[in-house]
């Protein structure tokens, strides 16, 4: 069983002349342990799709299914990482303690949530910022904490909603590297929105091209890379260039009007 399924799911705002139909009949699955990135051009429902499948709004038609239940609230053995951690984050309390917060909520002891938050901190390379604020960390530490808070939390599947389009080139690169390097030691299943095409193929094992509104799955492109990537050697790949200008062009018929909703399947 997929630990993340969606199917025909529908999100409409408002009623009357001011209706706007966000998602229209989307479907598609993301199996255990995958990694599976959503592209598409602005207003397609990205971040609207990522907020049902996390029971943040709900859905106007279709169903979600989170480690087999559906999603009628937060689900259990969930976490999410959103784009603007300066707002994610607590000023006023330190690193650990933010990284903490949200196990209070767990039957875990003083001593257990100590040992989630240290192991966390050093998955991510912050072993030695506890006791820091997080107004005196760089963005990208500053999101790197995020990711520690969610990792600490030992979800089964993490949605990230473009969490690193805040951030310089080389601190994002780095950001990437570490999703990859987690979700194999943590075992994570990862539902990844971006706007960026060649971090969608970096990072993915499956590309999920969302039309534009009303959102609907244009396309899935399977990535044919090497398990172990590389921000140089990777990139540099004939097939890494083949699959970015293959997504690039879906990205351009999907931003093109059209009524036509139904998903095409892409066989590579």
């Amino acid at each position: 069983m997929a630990d993340l399924a969606i199917d025909n799911l529908a999100k409409t705002y408002g009623t009357g002349a001011g209706t706007h139909i966000a998602l229209q009949s989307v479907s598609f699955e993301v199996g255990a342990g995958e990694l599976v990135a959503v592209v598409g051009p602005s207003g397609c429902g990205k971040t609207t799709l990522l907020r049902c499948v996390a029971g943040l709004v709900p859905p106007s038609a279709g169903r979600v299914r989170v480690l087999g239940e559906d999603v009628t609230g937060v689900p259990e053995g969930l976490a999410v990482v959103f784009q603007d951690y300066s707002r994610s984050l607590f000023p006023w309390m330190r690193v650990g303690r933010n990284v903490e917060f949200p196990l209070r909520t767990l039957p875990l002891t003083k001593v257990e949530r100590r040992q989630r938050v240290q192991q966390s901190l050093a998955a991510v390379g912050l072993a030695d910022k506890a006791d820091r604020y997080p107004w005196q960390l760089s963005g990208g530490m500053q999101q790197r904490v995020a990711i520690a808070r969610a990792l600490a939390y030992q979800p089964r599947v993490l949605l990230m909603d473009e969490p690193f389009a805040s951030v310089d080139a080389q601190t994002r690169a780095g950001l990437e590297d570490l999703t990859r390097r987690v979700r194999a030691e943590f075992g994570m299943t990862i539902l990844f929105v971006t706007h960026d095409i060649d971090e969608s193929v970096y990072l993915a094992d499956r590309v999920v091209v969302l039309r534009r509104s009303p959102g609907a799955v244009l396309a899935e492109v399977e990535i044919d890379l090497p398990a172990e990537r590389d921000q140089i050697a990777t990139k540099s790949l004939p097939e890494f260039v083949r699959q970015r200008s293959e997504l690039a062009q879906l990205i351009r018929q999907a931003a093109e009007p059209s009524r036509q909703t139904a998903r095409t399947a892409v066989t590579q």
